[in-house]
């Protein structure tokens, strides 16, 4: 039997992927795997099996995508999200990762993003490190440096310039008023 992939729009962490996995289980849709955007079924499902699927992503905001491009634009929001929420993140460049990973030029990836979105990847891309910042920086476990350097900023100091430009904030302020402004990852 052949795999199925299901693209799934708004699955950005863990939790998501731990509800994705509660439904197909109490559908009884065997799956291999759950990431990510995407849920990796064992077989084809029926018309009726999608459209329950469905009516129970669409309870806890996820929804299946079935257009080319709206699976490239998820694909793309996955990896950015992977590699900032990674414990050992690639170092490699953006432009080189997302290429290699989906098999397209990055003049098309970026151009079906930007189309699609409104927005440049690389716009996307420092949305999300921002938030990971926040995220960090509540937890308080972390300097700046630390963080930095974890999230692929040459210097601490970059990170600062790139922060207050987006929050209003240097990361110390931010962390030092206890402001909690983060945004949901879907909605960056």
């Amino acid at each position: 039997m052949e795999k199925v992939k299901l693209n799934i729009r708004n699955v950005v962490c863990q939790r998501c992927i731990m509800t994705v996995e509660e439904i197909l289980d109490r559908l009884d849709i065997p799956f291999s795997e759950v990431d990510l955007g995407e849920a990796i079924l064992e077989r084809e499902i029926s018309s009726i099996e999608r459209h329950q699927i469905q009516k129970e992503f669409e309870k806890v905001g996820f929804e299946i995508i079935q257009d080319r491009n709206e699976k490239l634009i998820n694909n793309i929001k996955s990896l950015i999200i992977e590699e900032v929420y990674s414990e050992n993140s690639s170092n490699q460049k953006l432009s080189s990762l997302l290429s290699s990973e989906l098999n397209y030029d990055y003049s098309h990836i970026t151009h079906a993003f930007t189309e699609s979105e409104g927005q440049s990847i690389q716009k996307f891309y420092n949305a999300v490190r921002i938030e990971r910042a926040k995220e960090l920086l509540n937890y308080d476990d972390w300097s700046i440096g630390m963080i930095a350097d974890n999230l692929g900023y040459s210097t601490p100091a970059y990170l600062s310039t790139s922060f207050r430009k987006t929050t209003g904030f240097t990361p110390s302020e931010y962390k030092n008023l206890h402001i909690k402004d983060r945004k949901r990852l879907d909605s960056v």
